[in-house]
């Protein structure tokens, strides 16, 4: 990895009528004890009320852009972990518009990544709950607790995460331009699914600091990440986890035999063996020590992934997804 002096830090923030919540993410980035960042601002509401806010900052290094035409809040997000480097930047993070930065939050990613010897960190976030909202407050734990410990991850380690998790959380992630993997999804999905994929395409080794530098919005009542879909709860929901199983189940069979072996006891993971055993019950794979759970949980947790592979849909592009990005190789 080549030696960074300057570092241009190069945020990309998607935003959509939340005005007061932007306006708070571009601040906690003036706050960054690393001056150096640029940041652009992508505004999928067509009266671009985010126009305002960026005005009203007045500050050089944020750039307003107007989507034209609307792209709607999966692909926005979505956009913003292009591979682009318009900005001839040297890091990147994506800060959605109901999140916020620590101070501190590209300076100690920045000094991982050197320090380290990585071209990517996972950074572990504070949940605002009940945010927009009088009874906002911070939570005491961190969106990765119960999956990770801080220690850096070969890809291959990484994606087992999958079994347990989410894996990937959007305002975690910092890159460098010398990162090989291939972070937009570039299909037509869920957000939330598209974090799951994520995980699944990242080829290179991956620092997860668990100490929370950054604030995700718990936000479910308020938030558009999905407007744009016409299909009904019940239907997204069927076909999120059929392909999270459809995921499970490729990141298990290309895992080494030691691997499978020691998942249960796997120190890298910080989710107790009941909660690996229900992954693995729930994408209907079996493991030689995975009587973690009563057999009457076990049996419920595989009939219920039996409905979700008879019932959920994957499509032809996720499909093709999983083979190019699963065939990729995680060693240089």
């Amino acid at each position: 990895m080549r030696e960074l002096a300057a570092g241009l830090v190069h945020i990309r923030t998607p935003t959509y009528r939340r005005p007061t919540a932007l306006r708070r993410a571009l601040d906690s980035m003036i706050a960054q004890t690393w001056q150096n960042w640029v940041c652009d601002v992508y505004d999928d509401d067509p009266d671009q009320a985010g126009r305002t806010v960026c005005e009203a900052i007045n500050d050089p290094r944020v750039h307003y852009n107007h989507n034209v035409p609307q792209r709607f809040a999966s692909r926005n997000i979505d956009g913003c972990f292009t591979a682009e480097n318009p900005r001839h930047a040297d890091y990147f993070c994506v800060v959605e518009d109901d999140n916020f930065l620590l101070p501190s939050f590209c300076a100690k990613n920045i000094s991982l990544c050197r320090g380290q010897g990585v071209e990517i960190v996972l950074r572990n976030q504070s949940v605002e709950q009940a945010s927009g909202t009088d009874q906002a407050q911070l939570s005491e734990s961190g969106v990765l607790d119960e999956l990770f410990v801080e220690a850096r991850y070969e890809p291959d380690q990484f994606r087992l995460s999958l079994m347990v998790g989410i894996g990937v959380s959007n305002g975690g992630l910092f890159w460098s331009n010398d990162a090989r993997s291939q972070l937009e999804i570039q299909y037509a999905c869920t957000a939330t699914l598209q974090e799951y994929l994520r995980t699944f395409s990242i080829v290179d080794p991956v620092y997860v600091a668990m100490t929370p530098l950054a604030v995700w919005a718990e936000n479910a009542e308020q938030t558009t990440r999905n407007a744009e879909l016409s299909s009904s709860y019940l239907r997204r929901e069927l076909d999120l986890k059929r392909s999270i199983q459809a995921l499970q189940r490729q990141v298990w069979h290309a895992a080494t035999p030691a691997q499978r072996a020691g998942f249960m006891t796997n120190p890298l993971f910080a989710a107790v063996p009941q909660a690996r055993a229900r992954g693995m019950a729930k994408a209907m794979l079996a493991h030689p020590n995975s009587s973690q759970l009563p057999l009457r949980d076990d049996w419920g947790l595989r009939g219920r992934g039996l409905a979700i592979r008879l019932f959920g849909r994957i499509t032809p592009e996720f499909t093709s997804f999983v083979q190019e990005r699963g065939s990729a190789s995680p060693t240089p």
